[in-house]
Parts: structure tokens; C-alpha cells; sequence
């Protein structure tokens, strides 16, 4: 199976299936003399992974998220190499997550059954064979790897000055009336609005009790990126953060800056105006995200990535047999009802490796 590395210089490669024994990434390419210990990389997995109460002070209730799985995995965060007195050494960097809360048999009612909106039915047919104890590849599960490794991948952005920021704008319908992104990690939607919060919320648990489940939007933020970053026909900067993004699995969308309104304004409403602050140029809008011509302009990086709806619903779908036979079909197991919340973290990982390696390859070729 090709495509499980991402990036040129900054390369990611994940591997492991949800019902596997674990799962994990390697990092090559990360700049030794980096602070890195397995708290940091613990701190990240934390806030993606599966039976987590919620964000920040909602923990402290004891009261379960009715945005995620009840599956209770420690997701504990193993370095393997490439680390040696709490410093990257510039060797691959190896880190290991065991899987530890399996409930396989959950899935043996579907072994011969295709799940509507799940990859069961196209890794069939490219490759003949499907794990159907939760998906495996193709499981959401294998995106805590790239956590661990957009935890490094942070680290080294952190040094750089550059800081990412995710946070739910809208879930299950319900929209951020306002953004403050102090709150986002004391809510358990990480959403930037606590009432829009309450509401969210509110909605999800009430899907999640009539057996559906609800997508939502994430919004992403970059600050302190240089203008520079990305090449210019290809290999652009917003083109790679597409890719990456849109790699999630439970991603069908994304959009810069203004995004789709473009299709409906005008350019001299469009257009950013430049201005010298003194200081250097400074954009008065951020239509285009803080991407021009596919290279970063030096203002905030802004984009917005469509979440699907949790496939996994207990209410009766149509499918089909492995046969090719016509059959219905009632996911049983445990599964999130809204994956806002958790995928979160995966976005800023996917975005911080993005940029690790884009920083690299622009260092690379001034160098």
C-alpha cells in the first residue's frame, strides 16, 4: 500500500490499523537540538483521544462528552529513537501508540456488510481484502499517529515563532456568534463561543439519543508564518495544506480565507490592500488567507475544512452484501456522534507538518 508518507524534507510515514496491536509514525527530517519529550507529545494525543471527558475544566465533571466514543484508550505516547536528553538528534524519530481497548466482536455482524458512508466497499475493491473491525487503515484511529507526530512538528515551528490554533465554528448546525480563542480548550465542542458551546452541544446529545450523528466546520489559524513559504506552480503552500487536510478522512471540504464568497464579490472588494506600517507591509483584509500565488504573504494563515457527519449511526441503512446482494444495516459498537471536538488536534498536526516542511524546503533553498 503506497501513500502513508507526507512531505519532502519534514516526511511523516504512519502506520497501524484501529484493532491492531498499535499504531504509530515515523519523523525523519526534523533539525536536531529540538526540545522534544514524551509530555509533549502526550499533551497533543490527549486532547484527540477516544473516552477524553472534554477540554480543559469539563473534565473535572466526570460526565462523558456526547460528541465522543466512550472507547477509552490511554493513547500513550511511546519515543522509540531519535531523541537523547530531551533533544531531537536529527535521526528518524520513532513514537509508538499501543491499542488497548479493542472490542472487535462489536463488528462481526458487519464482517460480510458494507458500511454506507465508511471505505469498507472501496478497499474492497482496490485491494481485494478489508479489515472490518473498525476500518482499519481508513479508521479515524490511525489520525492520533499524526498527532504524535504534529506534536514534533510543532515543537520546531514553536522555535520558529509560528503557533497554530483549530476550534469548532460550527457543529450540528449551530454556529460561532463570536471567536475567542481563550475559551476553545474550556469547552468540550473546542469551540471559540461557550454559549454557541452550550448549543452544540445540547444538539449533538440529542442526535446521538435518536441514533444519528453531525458534522460541522473547523476552523484553522496560523500566526507568525513569514512571507516566503511554498512554491509557486505545484507544490503551493495552500495546494500542500489542501492535501493535507483533505488526507483526513472525515474531511470533504476546505476553503482560504474568504473561500467561496469570491464566487459572489467583486476585486475591488476582493483584493487585500497593502499598506507599510512602518515596519514592513501589512494586509488591511485577509481575503486571501494569508496565501498570494501560492506563497505565504506574511499575514495570518486562515482556512476552514467541511466535517462530515459520523458514518457509524444506529439507525437502519441501506447496503449491500459482500455478494453483491441487497441488505440493510445497524452500526453496534462504539462511535463519536460528532467528530468536531477530536479532530481538532488532527487538523493543527496535519497543518503543523505542512509547514515544517515548507519552512525546511524554503531554508533548504535560500540555503
Amino acid at each position: 500500500m503506497s501513500g502513508n508518507s507526507f512531505g519532502v524534507i519534514f516526511s511523516v510515514t504512519t502506520f497501524g490499523e484501529s484493532h491492531g496491536p498499535a499504531l504509530g509514525a515515523v519523523i525523519d527530517g526534523c533539525p536536531p537540538g529540538i526540545t522534544l519529550d514524551e509530555r509533549i507529545i502526550q499533551a497533543e494525543l490527549d486532547r484527540r483521544r477516544p473516552g477524553n471527558h472534554g477540554a480543559g475544566e469539563c473534565e473535572a465533571s466526570g460526565e462523558r462528552n456526547p460528541a465522543v466514543t466512550p472507547r477509552k484508550e490511554a493513547d500513550t505516547g511511546e519515543i522509540l529513537s531519535g531523541v537523547f536528553r530531551g533533544k531531537t538528534t536529527g535521526t528518524p524519530i520513532a513514537v509508538l501508540i499501543r491499542n488497548t481497548s479493542q472490542l472487535s466482536k462489536d463488528y462481526d455482524n458487519i464482517e460480510h456488510l458494507y458500511r454506507p458512508g465508511h471505505a469498507d466497499f472501496t478497499y474492497a475493491a482496490k485491494y481485494g481484502i478489508r479489515d472490518h473491525r473498525g476500518g482499519g487503515r481508513s479508521s479515524g484511529r490511525e489520525t492520533a499517529a499524526r498527532v504524535a507526530a504534529g506534536a514534533v512538528a510543532k515543537q520546531f515551528l514553536k522555535e520558529a515563532g509560528i503557533r497554530i490554533t483549530a476550534f469548532t465554528l460550527r457543529a450540528a448546525g449551530v454556529s460561532c456568534g463570536s471567536i475567542d480563542l481563550s475559551v476553545i480548550e474550556q469547552n468540550r465542542m473546542r469551540a471559540a463561543d461557550l454559549k454557541a458551546a452550550d448549543l452544540m452541544e445540547a444538539r449533538v446529545a440529542e442526535l446521538g439519543r435518536n441514533g444519528d450523528s453531525a458534522g460541522g466546520i473547523v476552523e484553522c489559524r496560523v500566526s507568525g508564518v513569514p512571507a516566503g513559504l511554498g512554491e509557486p506552480v505545484f507544490d503551493k503552500l495552500d495546494a500542500e495544506l489542501a492535501k493535507a487536510i483533505l488526507s483526513v478522512g472525515a474531511v470533504k471540504g476546505i476553503e482560504f480565507g474568504g473561500g467561496f464568497e469570491a464566487a459572489d464579490s467583486r476585486g475591488s472588494l476582493w483584493n487585500d490592500p497593502i499598506r507599510n506600517d512602518g515596519s514592513g507591509a501589512v494586509f488591511v483584509t485577509n481575503n486571501a488567507g494569508g496565501i498570494l500565488g501560492g506563497i505565504s504573504s506574511g499575514a495570518d494563515i486562515v482556512f476552514r475544512a467541511a466535517i462530515k457527519p459520523v458514518p457509524s449511526i444506529a439507525k437502519k441503512q441501506q447496503t449491500i452484501d459482500t455478494n453483491g446482494n441487497d441488505a440493510d444495516i445497524i452500526v453496534e459498537g462504539r462511535h463519536d456522534v460528532c467528530l468536531c471536538p477530536r479532530i481538532v488536534p488532527v487538523i493543527e498536526a496535519m497543518t503543523a507538518i505542512t509547514l515544517a516542511d515548507m519552512y525546511l524546503r524554503t531554508k533548504m533553498w535560500l540555503c
